[in-house]
């Protein structure tokens, strides 16, 4: 089949008609020198250039970048772009891997199958559009990820990854390095994110070695933060959170440790996720990913919390609040920042959702049912047979009840002597704070379910 010129685009390249038999390149209409060789059963994005000696052609070079299924057309015109610049000058694209001499004809490079080692910018694009997006993992998850990448190892971004894997020390001392400077759990973090872009790379990059250069370390030992609440704290930790200026704050502080979810999902509730006729609010983009999606039973003070907090939202920030249950003033209209000044509130994030799970067990509440509502991934056989949603609307919402009850029972006598409680969670206050805005009590439900009915 006769080559071809088009604009290589991620699209253009799935579109290549495969050859009967051999292969074919398709090249880039932009950039030149650059190009895609197409076999029958995979397209390699490959360079090919002049190399001079004393203004004189002394060899043509052609260099792989690497498989078109791992990594985009982006990254490999960024690649290339480098490659040529190197071959401009001379200089042999793989002259400090291979240990290839300038002027030297590579033999290897005129294989259309020729590759190179791929970088850890390559495998890094590869493991996030074939294994994070494609396996829907949230944003937040993504992002983690990202930062371990881009911020931790920015230096190490065009280095072959076959490099990394021969010299294990140098990345021993990486992890030694990270955790003076940016903590023991930053340094564990960012070395599991590394070994887990090694193994995918090796994949489909049986050259790497199958030791993997993350092995080498020695980890920091991590231990699991004991920072909840027990019964005998919350009274103390209402008390603050009423002195919040920031209503809306303050009510996803609560909620937070009401549901005993975590802060990132919460973040993001719409609206229109809030069933208050079925008293439940679903969480569609969990960590997991969609295919982790779960309905939060509601209690009746998770209920009250929410209304509220919809009331205080579209009071503070009208537009953002017709998108968000928690709105704020950021680029994402949603609260996106929701840590407080410990001396102002001593416990939030997941500090509650520790609290949280304390005060199931003590509320008498199974292993099973905080697991379930707090949507963890249930071990063994015998549990995967329980269906969540048969038991969301009367047991374990029941179970909810019971929780969010003993959480309000450790106020004791505090919302009839503390003013600041009384005015925020007193007997009709929702209903005073509802009736001073003039708004009826149905305006603030999108089911347009009263707070007695909600109740």
């Amino acid at each position: 089949m006769a080559d071809i010129r088009i604009l290589l685009t991620d699209k253009t390249i799935a579109q290549l008609p495969n050859p009967n038999d051999g292969w074919y390149l398709a090249r880039d209409t932009e950039l030149k020198g650059f190009f895609v060789v197409v076999g029958k059963r995979k397209r390699t994005f490959t360079v090919q250039g002049d190399l001079r000696q004393g203004g004189k052609r002394a060899s043509s070079v052609r260099v792989s970048i690497g498989d078109t299924r791992e990594m985009s057309t982006r990254t490999a015109r960024a690649i290339a772009k480098e490659h040529l610049g190197q071959i401009s000058k001379g200089q042999h694209p793989k002259a400090d891997q291979r240990g290839v001499q300038v002027g030297a004809v590579d033999a290897a490079a005129d294989k259309p199958d020729a590759q190179v080692d791929v970088t850890l910018r390559g495998a890094w694009q590869r493991y996030l559009e074939a294994h994070l997006v494609r396996k829907g993992r949230s944003e937040t998850t993504i992002e983690g990820y990202r930062g371990h990448v881009e911020r931790i190892f920015v230096e190490w971004l065009d280095i072959p990854l076959h490099e990394l894997a021969t010299d294990p020390a140098r990345v021993a001392r990486k992890h030694d390095d990270v955790t003076r400077e940016n903590g023991p759990y930053m340094a564990n973090g960012s070395m599991r994110t590394l070994r887990a872009i090694y193994n995918h790379a090796r994949k489909t990059n049986r050259s790497l070695p199958p030791d993997n250069p993350a092995d080498a370390i020695d980890w920091n030992e991590e231990k699991r933060r004991d920072t909840g609440m027990g019964i005998s704290d919350l009274k103390g930790w209402f008390l603050e959170l009423a002195a919040l200026n920031n209503p809306v704050r303050r009510e996803f502080h609560l909620f937070t440790l009401l549901s005993g979810s975590r802060p990132a999902a919460l973040q993001e509730i719409r609206p229109d996720r809030i069933d208050f006729r079925r008293r439940t609010l679903h969480i569609s983009k969990p960590k997991g990913g969609k295919k982790r999606a779960f309905d939060i039973p509601l209690s009746r003070q998770m209920v009250l919390c929410l209304i509220r907090a919809i009331r205080f939202g579209r009071e503070m920030h009208p537009s953002q609040a017709r998108e968000w249950v928690f709105p704020a003033d950021s680029a994402s209209g949603h609260l996106a920042e929701t840590k407080e000044d410990r001396d102002e509130l001593s416990k939030w994030g997941n500090d509650l959702r520790q609290t949280f799970r304390t005060i199931a067990t003590a509320a008498g509440v199974s292993e099973i049912d905080a697991k379930l509502l707090m949507n963890h991934a249930m071990p063994g056989v015998n549990a995967g047979y329980i269906t969540r949603h048969k038991l969301l609307h009367d047991h374990l919402r029941l179970q909810q009840q019971v929780i969010s009850s003993a959480v309000f029972a450790a106020l004791g006598t505090s919302l009839t002597v503390s003013q600041s409680l009384q005015d925020w969670l007193g007997r009709g206050a929702t209903q005073r704070v509802i009736q001073s805005a003039h708004v009826k009590p149905a305006d603030c439900c999108p089911e347009h379910v009263t707070i007695r009915q909600a109740a």
